[in-house]
């Protein structure tokens, strides 16, 4: 689809509707989708239109889950394999099997959901990327794991990387989240959120760990502008 706007209009109108709703935090959605033209497959002759939302939002899995961890199931439904769509977009029809698994784990009394790819490797949460650390280094699923490759992973990425940690990305094996010392996820609307069991199997001590506790203080340090913007991710609404 061909954006019938500049990456700058769209930043300049998020910022507009921001302050036209009197904001001071908020989650920002910007998507683009085909209009009302004709029903069909093929969507070519349908107008390409953008719509910005943006609305409060506290923590995404919990405010407790924040600093005692979240308990996550692992969930029958996996990631597509490739050939199937494009798991590094961003698009509403992937979310689908997101939604199936979120269910799934509401259903079985989990806070969210970890999916597994098609070879049985550990993917991403429901709508969150994952890491695990195992002595001390991060370790989050590589980009043929069927991921999204999240923005607020990248940054927590670059984080760890300035506070001297050796972050990898590789295949997860199941197992490994059992055995890790900590795991959390990331993302837009979760954040830095910890978790301390999965599968009803407590993770280490079963609370938020030293390294998941550093990495979410830095990155909120760095959110609310309240340390230097060294990578330049700010941008300012007043």
């Amino acid at each position: 689809m061909e954006i019938p706007f500049t990456q700058e209009e769209i930043c300049d109108a998020i910022i507009d509707t921001i302050k036209e709703n009197n904001l001071k935090g908020c989650y920002i959605r910007p998507i683009t989708y085909r209009g009302y033209g004709e029903l069909g497959v093929n969507p070519l002759n349908c107008p390409v239109n953008t719509t910005i939302a943006v609305w409060k939002w506290g923590a995404y899995i919990g405010e407790e889950e924040m600093e005692q961890g979240a308990n996550i199931g692992i969930s029958t439904w996996r990631k597509p394999a490739p050939g199937t769509f494009p798991v590094l977009a961003k698009a509403a029809a992937n979310y689908m099997n997101s939604q199936l698994a979120n269910l799934e784990a509401g259903e079985h009394g989990y806070d969210e959901a970890i999916q597994l790819d098609y070879h049985g490797h550990v993917a991403e949460g429901s709508g969150e990327n994952i890491f695990i650390v195992e002595n001390g280094k991060l370790i989050t699923p590589d980009l043929g794991s069927s991921i999204l490759k999240g923005i607020t992973r990248d940054s927590v990425m670059t984080i760890a990387k300035d506070l001297g940690y050796e972050v990898s990305e590789e295949t997860i094996s199941r197992e490994r989240l059992y055995l890790a010392d900590e795991v959390f996820f990331t993302g837009s609307a979760a954040e830095v959120t910890p978790i301390r069991a999965i599968d009803n199997r407590q993770i280490d001590i079963g609370s938020r760990g030293p390294v998941t506790k550093e990495l979410q203080e830095k990155y909120f340090d760095a959110v609310y502008g309240r340390s230097e913007d060294i990578h330049n991710w700010l941008t300012y609404v007043e």
